[in-house]
């Protein structure tokens, strides 16, 4: 079914549920899904409204002249998406497999409601498997000393894609600080859940010589800082001492693989919205 999503922040104040509940009322608009959350401590007001697409009176383009006197009273930042409309998803990769192909098979099996249109690497072993889905397969080197214009190279190809989502499943390269700007909001990175613990190589390795009884992963937005962006999901394995360093590392990409592939979701359906260095989801 098509629908609408209105989604929706702004200071908090009463009337907001109100006035923007009247406002889809009178235009005739049948609400499939509400939520909404108050942040007390930061006093703001968050809002996702899903509309049957065929229910309301209006065109988008009308929807959004009218609705924008109704956001300006209570100094919104909104967006209306047409949930047709999907989403263009650019997936970067190095030597590790299972988060790329996981999200492929999820989005083959039309699990994730997106256009891959192509992923790009810095390893070339990979691209049998980007090639098997029909997607297009870019190796970008990134040789010592090369990195800047490595970088400058994936900036052209994300254009060229017209992505809207950029997701490092496993992509083992830091982000350059001004591409973080440029596409903030739109980067989406998975990583293991100990740090800032057990940074730098075989991090299993040194939570198992620890003796760790939890693992776990964290998908984020990327920013300039690493590793510290808004937190989209994770997920956690309890593990014993039984379990030996190849056991933490299965468990942990089980992980790696969930808990990206529910935060890409929860991105591409517009259930996430950005507070700070913080997250709101709506399930």
């Amino acid at each position: 079914m098509k629908s609408y999503r209105l989604v929706i922040d702004c200071p908090d104040k009463v009337g907001i549920v109100a006035a923007v509940s009247r406002f889809l009322a009178e235009h005739k608009a049948s609400i499939v899904e509400a939520n909404h959350h108050c942040d007390k401590q930061a006093k703001w007001f968050f809002m996702r409204n899903e509309i049957e697409a065929q229910s309301i009176e209006l065109g988008l383009d009308e929807f959004k002249q009218e609705f924008a006197q109704l956001a300006e009273q209570f100094s919104m930042n909104w967006k209306i998406v047409d949930s047709s409309v999907k989403q263009n998803v650019v997936l970067m990769a190095s030597r590790e497999s299972h988060c790329l192909a996981d999200l492929l098979h999820r989005w083959h099996s039309g699990e994730l409601d997106c256009n891959i249109v192509a992923v790009i690497a810095n390893h070339e072993h990979l691209r049998q498997m980007a090639q098997w889905h029909g997607i297009p397969y870019h190796y970008v080197p990134f040789n010592k000393g090369e990195k800047q214009a490595a970088f400058d190279q994936v900036r052209e190809l994300i254009l060229q894609y017209k992505a809207d989502t950029v997701v490092l499943a496993r992509f083992m390269q830091i982000f350059p600080d001004e591409l973080c700007k440029e596409l903030a909001g739109q980067v989406i990175n998975i990583h293991h859940s100990f740090l800032p613990s057990f940074a730098g190589a075989k991090p299993y390795h040194q939570a198992h010589e620890r003796g760790v009884k939890l693992i776990g992963a964290t998908c984020h937005y990327v920013t300039g800082d690493l590793d510290a962006g808004p937190i989209i999901d994770q997920e956690i394995v309890r593990i014993s001492h039984r379990d030996s360093v190849e056991d933490m590392v299965r468990k942990g990409k089980e992980c790696e693989k969930s808990a990206l592939a529910r935060g890409l979701r929860s991105h591409i359906e517009d259930r996430v919205i950005i507070n700070g260095n913080k997250t709101v989801v709506f399930d």
